[in-house]
C-alpha cells in the first residue's frame, strides 16, 4: 500500500504527516521554531530553520514508521503565504525571509495601489503590507545592495522544495498571495512585476498544485531513505491546501481556520473579486477553482502570547475560562498584536484590554481574548456576506479547532453552525498529502478531497446571541475610537 507525505511550513512550526492511500493519517510530527522582530513592524525568519525542522520531523516519522515509510510514493507541500525568500545566483538566501505578518512596507503599498489602480481586480485584493510585492519595493529602496543580488524570489514552502528536489518552482495558489499573479488567468502579471522592480526572469516556474514539480535529489533521497524517483507535487499556500484537507473544493464549501493567523474561507467555481471589502479572491490549489477569504493576521496567536506572559500553557487557560462560565464580564480585548488585515488593512493596529478592574482575574482576560478573536471573525463574516451568506455552515481547522468551548463561542458570535472534524488540526499537512496522492494516482478530486468525519457539531445558542451582538458593537466602537492613536510614530 502506497503512503504519502504532507509537509506544512507554518509560522511557528513545521508539521509533517504520513498518510495511507485510504486517507488515514498514520503518523505526524511537529518541530517548533520562532521568528525575529529586529524593529517595529518587522517579522523575519531564516529559511534554514524550515529545512532543519522538516529534516527533523521526517527523520522521527521514518524511525517510528519504517514499513509505511518505505512505501512513500509522493510528497506534497503547504506553507505560510506571502513571505519573500530572495535567492542569489547560487540559490542561497541573500537575507532573512520577510514574513506575511511583517508590516514595514505600508508606504510601498500606497505606491503600488496608485500606480496600478485596478490591482485589486486582477490580483484579487489591493496591495497590503503583508504581501510579497511591496516587500520587494521596500528592499529596492532601503536595501539596494541586497536587492541587486536577487536572482529569484520564491515562497517559504518552495525553499523546502528547492532543498528536496533542486527545483525552483511554485504553484498558483501560493503565487496568488504575492500580488504578482493574474488570478483569473493563473499566470504571472508582467505589469505588477515591473511595478515591483522585477521581471518574470526573477520568478520560479509556475504550475498547478496537483502537478509534479520534480523528484528528490540523490542527496535528499539517501538522507531520508527514499527513491530518487519520489515525486514532489506543486502543493499550495496553507489556506488553499487547508481547503483540500477539509474537502472545501466546490462552490460554497467553507471553513474557519484558527492557526497563528485566522481566516474564513469559501470555495468558488469561478473568479469573483471584491477588493473594496479587502476580501481576498485567490486561485485554489486545484485547477479551475478559486476561493474568497477574509483574513486575520491574529488568529489563535494572541492566546499563545497571553499564555507566554502568564507562564501557562494554552490548554490551561482554556480550561480556566470554561470552568468559570460563558462570560458576562466587562473586559474587552482588541487582538491586533501584529496589525490587522480584514477589515482594517492597518499594520499599525495594536492590541489592548479595556474594562479591566481590580477584580479582573486571569480567566476573565482569557475570556476577553477568545471573544476578541471571535469578534474579529465576525468582521470577516460581514465582509464576505455583503450580498448574503455564501455558505450554510463552517468547518473548523487549525490548533484552535481543538477547543470545544471556543468553537461554541464562535458559532454563537457568527450565528453559523460550526463542525469540528476528526483530525481537523492537521488541515494543510493533510491537504498537502492529498495533493501528492492526486499527482501520482490521478482520480476524481471528490474521491480524494473528502470531508473528514464530524466529531461534534456546534449550533448557535439563541440565549447567547443578544450578549454577543451587544458586545460586538462595543468591540467595533472601541477600535474606531482608538484607531487614530495607533502607530503615530511609525506613520511619520
Amino acid at each position: 500500500m502506497a503512503t504519502y507525505l504532507g509537509i506544512d511550513i507554518g509560522t511557528s512550526a513545521v508539521k509533517v504527516i504520513l498518510m495511507g492511500e485510504n486517507g488515514d493519517v498514520l503518523d505526524s510530527q511537529s518541530e517548533s521554531y520562532g521568528f525575529d522582530s529586529p524593529h517595529s513592524l518587522w517579522r523575519e525568519q531564516n529559511p534554514e530553520i524550515w529545512w532543519t525542522g522538516t529534516r527533523a520531523a521526517m527523520t522521527k516519522i521514518r524511525t517510528r514508521q519504517s514499513y509505511a515509510w518505505s512505501a512513500v510514493a509522493g510528497i506534497g507541500l503547504s506553507g505560510q503565504m506571502h513571505g519573500a525568500v530572495c535567492l542569489d545566483q547560487q540559490n542561497n538566501p541573500v537575507r532573512p525571509a520577510i514574513l506575511w505578518n511583517d508590516g514595514r512596507a505600508f508606504k510601498e503599498c500606497d505606491t503600488l495601489n496608485q500606480q496600478l489602480p485596478h490591482l485589486g481586480e486582477s490580483s484579487g485584493v489591493p496591495a497590503m503590507p503583508g504581501f510579497t510585492a511591496p516587500k520587494l519595493l521596500w528592499l529596492k529602496q532601503f536595501e539596494p545592495d541586497t536587492f541587486s543580488k536577487i536572482h529569484k524570489v520564491i515562497l517559504p514552502k518552495d525553499y523546502v522544495r528547492l532543498k528536496l528536489t533542486g527545483e525552483l518552482c511554485t504553484d498558483v495558489s501560493d503565487a496568488a498571495g504575492t500580488l504578482w499573479l493574474n488570478e483569473h488567468l493563473r499566470s504571472w502579471d508582467e505589469n505588477v512585476l515591473a511595478a515591483s522592480g522585477i521581471t518574470t526572469s526573477h520568478m520560479p516556474k509556475l504550475i498547478e498544485g496537483n502537478e509534479i514539480s520534480g523528484t528528490l535529489t540523490v542527496e535528499t533521497a539517501v538522507e531520508f531513505g527514499l527513491s530518487i524517483e519520489t515525486p514532489v507535487c506543486g502543493g499550495g499556500g496553507d489556506a488553499a491546501v487547508g481547503g483540500i484537507g477539509i474537502g472545501a473544493i466546490n462552490e460554497g464549501d467553507a471553513f474557519v481556520s484558527l492557526g497563528t493567523s485566522g481566516q474564513i474561507f469559501v470555495a468558488k467555481e469561478r473568479y469573483v473579486a471584491n477588493p473594496q471589502k479587502l476580501v481576498h479572491a485567490f486561485a485554489h490549489a486545484i485547477p479551475d477553482r478559486w476561493y474568497q477569504m477574509a483574513c486575520l493576521l491574529n488568529g489563535a496567536s494572541p492566546l499563545a502570547w497571553f499564555g507566554s506572559i502568564c507562564g501557562q500553557p494554552v490548554p490551561t487557560l482554556l480550561e480556566e475560562a470554561e470552568q468559570h462560565g460563558t462570560g458576562n464580564g466587562s473586559e474587552m480585548f482588541l487582538p491586533y498584536l501584529s496589525g490587522e488585515r480584514t477589515p482594517h488593512n492597518n499594520p499599525f493596529a495594536t492590541g489592548s484590554f479595556q474594562g479591566v478592574t481590580s477584580t479582573t482575574e486571569r480567566h476573565h482576560m482569557t475570556q476577553a481574548i477568545l471573544e476578541g478573536i471571535a469578534y474579529s471573525l465576525r468582521d470577516c463574516l460581514n465582509a464576505l456576506s455583503e450580498d448574503g451568506l455564501p455558505f450554510q455552515e463552517l468547518g473548523a481547522i487549525g490548533g484552535g479547532a481543538r477547543s470545544r468551548y471556543w468553537l461554541q463561542m464562535i458559532a454563537d458570535v457568527l450565528e453559523v453552525p460550526i463542525n469540528q472534524y476528526v483530525g481537523g488540526e492537521t488541515g494543510p499537512a493533510l491537504g498537502a498529502a492529498r495533493l501528492a496522492m492526486i499527482s501520482v494516482q490521478g482520480g476524481r478530486l471528490e474521491e480524494v478531497c473528502t470531508t473528514p468525519a464530524v466529531s461534534e457539531a456546534f449550533q448557535p445558542k439563541a440565549d447567547r446571541q443578544a450578549y454577543h451582538r451587544e458586545k460586538y458593537q462595543i468591540f467595533t466602537d472601541y477600535y474606531r475610537r482608538l484607531e487614530p492613536t495607533m502607530g503615530a510614530r511609525e506613520k511619520d
